[in-house]
């Protein structure tokens, strides 16, 4: 019985946190929408940097085409983002501060434990070094992270992420 009466308590502590998350206090950095299930604004899951945060960095190192040797990469597990918004679908259409798109499989995110990085180098990234969020693979993991694919799916300066 007792057991009963805590996986009770856990689905409705689940089910009174789905739908609406907390809004943020900062300026807005990222807007995820399409097929979504968790909302703060319109339809739109909204976040600032601290609601990013909120979620748990994780950090990596890795080398790219686009930095000189070994880089230290912190953000936020995108399986993770994906999970808190609730998102249903197979790809995300996302887009940069200058319009660039690509579109990423979801698969990718768990499979490669990609993140949306913040920082590089232990420092904010700023707008004008690729930030203020970079999609980042951990290229050295797996040496079929090493190609065109995979550097193509990894925009900077993301705004947007769209859920299809």
């Amino acid at each position: 019985m007792r057991l009963i009466v805590m996986l009770l308590g856990l689905v409705v502590a689940t089910q009174v946190w789905a739908g609406e998350l907390a809004k943020p206090t900062g300026k807005v950095i990222l807007t995820v929408s399409g097929n979504i299930e968790n909302t703060n604004e319109d339809g739109k899951a909204v976040f600032d940097t601290a609601s990013l945060e909120k979620l748990g960095t994780v950090s990596f190192q890795t080398t790219s085409p686009w930095y000189n040797g070994r880089t230290t990469f912190t953000g936020i597990s995108l399986q993770k983002l994906m999970d808190y918004v609730g998102a249903k679908g197979s790809v995300v259409k996302v887009t940069a501060l200058n319009d660039y798109t690509t579109v990423v499989p979801l698969s990718d995110f768990k499979k490669y434990n990609v993140i949306l990085a913040l920082k590089i180098n232990g420092e904010y990234m700023r707008i004008r070094d690729k930030g203020p969020l970079f999609i980042v693979y951990p290229y050295d993991s797996m040496p079929e992270l090493n190609n065109q694919i995979f550097y193509s799916r990894s925009a900077w300066q993301v705004s947007r992420m769209s859920i299809e």
